[in-house]
């Protein structure tokens, strides 16, 4: 823990934290004590106060109040506000990146990268404020006008996942700021002390500003809270990112309470891997893509499809590069791959070995758990490779850790019906400088995914456009494009300034 005394100080982590902000300062959780193990050394790092059932009613009633002043702010005096914010977090993306990386377990440059992609959404939403953009719509009736307005939700509510425990929270929080929405943060209890920085490098601009109290909150907990809040009938949206079964529970919830609902959930990602690939290119995507992060990214890769006529080649040239990983602390930039969120990860991770043995399975790099010097957490995988078949039921089912899948096609239409033979519809990828092959894969008969790239690997996004996937993956969308839209209601408006009201279907009242 030593090695990042200075970046908890920095930013404000003690010893003991209060799980609960209903605005510019914490308040009293009065919840039990959750402690946040780094998974890079097994070390407690800080304990975290949750919320209990009163003190979470308590700040989303502050979050509720304060909207009423938040939404009656001009969009780009908030677009202002977030351009402070994108400042505060350039001067502490060292600290946060470093913890980050510690909490969770990503390489630093991940940890690093993912303030940069806070940052960057926070460009994008100053942008945003001054581009709210209605619609004006000729009316049928004369002496009329139409127009289409956006008006601010509410609260929204955000659950977040463990593996982008900062980055994921801003493409939702800091659009939502800017249409004029608070918000309510629930983190992953197994990353809390990430949350609590970012809301006090938030609340201190907030105050400078004197942006009012609860616009920014937080609530820690374990599953019940987050029931709570999808329960929450003072709650319009709630934005879940995280697994399938739980994004299933959380869109139920709030829909039979009529709320709205955005869902981020699993990925079952393939890379499309044709005989016209670039292998300069497609050796380094698919190997990021399957280890970066430790396999633990929504977009991770997940299956290769590979053609025939470059099966062979293709799969040494990865066994190599494979060979080729530093697995250790992320904190060193020698080290690729990190370990594993924790020990309950490397279960899952080894149930799936043994379904993939079961099932036929053949290994061309075996997996196993990694011991001795450096590995004391118990954490640490092995990434590790295995020739299947996509009807496998363990290549169905997404295993958030670094197993990568193998397996053949012979035509195009055969591998992009293997690519969308998943429930998931995430990201997706092709390998290839034919443009008709390329041009199929984006075509309407082409990749069912929210994502569909060429020439690119599946790991990874873009702030500017769209985030977002189809199927069990939810059809949600966050981030970039319009899907600020998620975060507002659309009203139509119709003004008649004529000196006679036209009624529908010509109806008419003698008076």
């Amino acid at each position: 823990m030593s090695n990042i005394q200075k970046e908890l100080k920095q930013l404000g982590i003690n010893k003991l934290n209060e799980g609960a902000f209903s605005g510019v300062k914490s308040r009293k959780a009065g919840g039990a004590q959750i402690v946040s193990y780094s998974p890079v050394d097994g070390k407690p790092i800080a304990t975290v106060k949750a919320v209990n059932k009163k003190t979470y009613t308590e700040v989303v009633d502050k979050a509720q109040s304060a909207f009423g002043e938040w939404r009656m702010w001009p969009a780009p005096k908030r677009g202002e506000v977030i351009r402070q914010i994108g400042e505060a977090l350039r001067e502490n993306k060292d600290a946060l990146g470093k913890l980050v990386s510690y909490e969770m377990g990503k390489s630093l440059q991940e940890g690093l990268g993912e303030v940069q992609e806070m940052i960057d959404i926070a460009d994008f939403a100053v942008g945003l404020s001054r581009q709210l953009y209605g619609l004006t719509i000729h009316s049928e009736r004369p002496q009329h006008r139409m127009y289409e307005q956006w008006h601010p939700l509410g609260v929204v509510g955000i659950i977040s996942a463990f593996n982008f425990p900062v980055a994921v929270w801003s493409w939702n929080a800091f659009i939502a700021w800017v249409c004029g929405d608070t918000c309510v943060w629930k983190p992953s209890e197994k990353v809390p002390l990430s949350a609590i920085a970012c809301m006090n490098i938030v609340n201190t601009v907030f105050k400078a500003n004197k942006v009012p109290d609860g616009v920014n909150c937080l609530v820690v907990g374990g599953r019940e809270t987050g029931e709570w809040l999808s329960h929450d009938t003072r709650i319009p949206l709630v934005s879940a990112t995280g697994s399938i079964p739980m994004g299933k529970a959380v869109g139920a919830a709030v829909a039979a309470r009529l709320g709205k609902s955005l869902l981020e959930l699993g990925g079952n990602n393939a890379i499309i891997i044709t005989e016209n690939a670039d292998m300069n290119i497609a050796i380094p995507a698919a190997l990021f893509g399957a280890v970066g992060t430790c396999g633990q990214r929504c977009t991770s890769t997940r299956r290769l499809i590979i053609h025939e006529k470059v099966y062979d080649s293709f799969k040494k040239k990865l066994t190599t590069a494979y060979k080729q990983l530093n697995i250790g602390t992320p904190l060193s930039q020698k080290n690729h791959v990190g370990p594993l969120i924790d020990k309950d990860a490397v279960q899952s991770y080894l149930n799936s070995l043994d379904a993939i043995k079961e099932q036929g399975g053949k290994a061309v790099i075996a997996g196993g758990v990694l011991k001795g010097r450096g590995f004391g957490s118990g954490c640490y995988v092995k990434p590790c490779i295995y020739e299947v078949s996509n009807e496998m039921p363990i290549v169905q089912h997404e295993t958030f850790a670094p197993i990568l899948y193998l397996m053949k096609y012979k035509t195009t239409e055969e591998a992009i019906a293997m690519q969308n033979g998943v429930p998931q519809g995430l990201s997706s990828a092709i390998m290839s400088l034919n443009m008709r092959e390329a041009e199929t894969f984006l075509s309407h008969k082409g990749s069912d995914c929210g994502i569909a790239n060429v020439n690119i690997g599946t790991s990874g996004a873009e702030i500017g456009g769209a985030f977002g996937g189809e199927k069990e993956t939810g059809g949600g969308r966050e981030s970039g494009s319009d899907s600020w839209k998620a975060y507002m209601r659309r009203q139509t408006n119709t003004i008649n300034w004529s000196t006679e009201l036209p009624l529908a279907q010509g109806i008419k009242f003698e008076l």
